[in-house]
């Protein structure tokens, strides 16, 4: 075989000619390459991840029509929603954006879930796309349970709807209004079968917010619909569509959690209980009254404060003074008007209410003050 020998003979400025064509050549190709492509997706459970750290999927659970999310580097958008199913049942699916743990798919590096009492914050970012020919609800969901559980539906839903189109409306029904995260939202309680949902409504479209998760979680807890020791197992941005939703798209998303530390005007997990209340009662047949007054007996000033409690079956407000307590029935939260909204260490506040009861009269069985337990005086 005749092998052939390379013999280096270009002259010298020649080759620095070539070198300087090469580098040129090569600027260009760097300058012109192509992104990295997006991901499609159109299986009915397909997922991916963006950014090192999310998990985008298509989640499309209540249609075999099809439907495709396309992945950015920064979230998603919906490039096929086909089909329709009645605005007065469940939407058709929740393409959506998440950090934590669904149905045994966590998020890369993630650290839920996370114990609610040792989460001091979790800052959040969403900007959001709309489209008008479609019927939907832009949706962030906060998913919370007993248990550090990652493979299933958990015990509360928080949705905070960002927009809706469309005749829909969130499960349950509008328990009143409240303040969180310096806006006002509508309140919606009720349940879907397999867990209990909180929603909080927008009045009016939001197109992108940076705010703290903890916000609504601690919201809910006063409410009595969770527990300092549950966990926060993930948080999700996307749409819940009941009609077409091409085009609608999750711009950016950002989720951190940060543990390690107390809930802010909370006391770490395992710190005795910081607040009393007395419940004295007057009643006769069908009615009574309730005066209730509820001390700090911790050593930092609770702001905000909210006292959550839960009345007998049978039993519902007519009247209250001194705060508001919403709703009237079940799973009731009183808060301070303006001007008594904050309890100083060693200090208390009272208020009352009269209501109506049917069958035997019973007191309620605790409290609890942002929702840390209180003993009963």
């Amino acid at each position: 075989m005749r092998r052939l020998r390379h013999h280096n003979r270009t002259p010298r400025g020649l080759f620095a000619t070539l070198l300087t064509a090469l580098a040129v050549v090569a600027a260009l190709v760097t300058a012109t390459a192509p992104a990295q492509a997006d991901t499609t997706l159109c299986e009915q459970y397909g997922s991916t991840t963006i950014q090192g750290r999310y998990v985008v999927q298509n989640n499309r659970w209540g249609t075999s029509a099809t439907q495709c999310v396309t992945a950015t580097d920064s979230g998603f958008r919906v490039t096929q929603a086909d089909g329709s199913v009645p605005t007065n049942g469940a939407p058709k699916s929740y393409p959506s954006v998440f950090n934590g743990c669904h149905y045994t798919n966590c998020s890369p590096g993630t650290n839920l879930p996370a114990r609610i009492s040792g989460i001091s914050s979790a800052p959040s970012s969403i900007s959001y796309g709309y489209v008008s020919n479609a019927v939907y609800n832009a949706s962030y969901d906060i998913w919370l349970d007993p248990t550090p559980r990652t493979d299933g539906v958990n015990r509360t839903e928080i949705m905070i709807w960002f927009n809706k189109v469309g005749p829909i409306q969130p499960i349950g029904s509008q328990v009143g209004t409240a303040g969180v995260g310096g806006r006002t939202w509508q309140v919606w309680s009720g349940s879907n079968g397999s867990n209990d949902v909180l929603s909080f409504v927008a009045p009016s479209a939001i197109g992108s917010w940076s705010f703290d998760v903890m916000d609504f979680v601690r919201e809910t807890v006063a409410r009595g619909m969770a527990q300092n020791d549950w966990y926060l197992t993930s948080v999700q941005a996307g749409f819940e569509p009941w009609q077409n939703g091409a085009g609608l798209a999750v711009n950016s998303f950002s989720s951190t959690v940060n543990t390690g530390g107390s809930t802010p005007g909370q006391p770490a997990p395992g710190t005795p209980a910081a607040c009393t209340v007395s419940y004295a009662t007057n009643v006769w047949q069908g009615g009574f009254t309730a005066d209730v007054t509820v001390k700090n007996t911790g050593s930092t000033a609770v702001d905000g404060w909210k006292l959550a409690f839960t009345l007998p079956s049978g039993q519902q407000i007519t009247h209250a003074w001194n705060a508001s307590v919403t709703p009237s029935s079940g799973a009731v939260t009183a808060s301070g008007l303006d001007g008594s909204t904050r309890i100083a260490s060693g200090a208390g506040r009272s208020f009352g209410f009269q209501g109506t009861y049917s069958g035997t009269f019973t007191r309620p069985g605790g409290f609890s003050l942002n929702g840390t337990a209180c003993t009963t005086a």
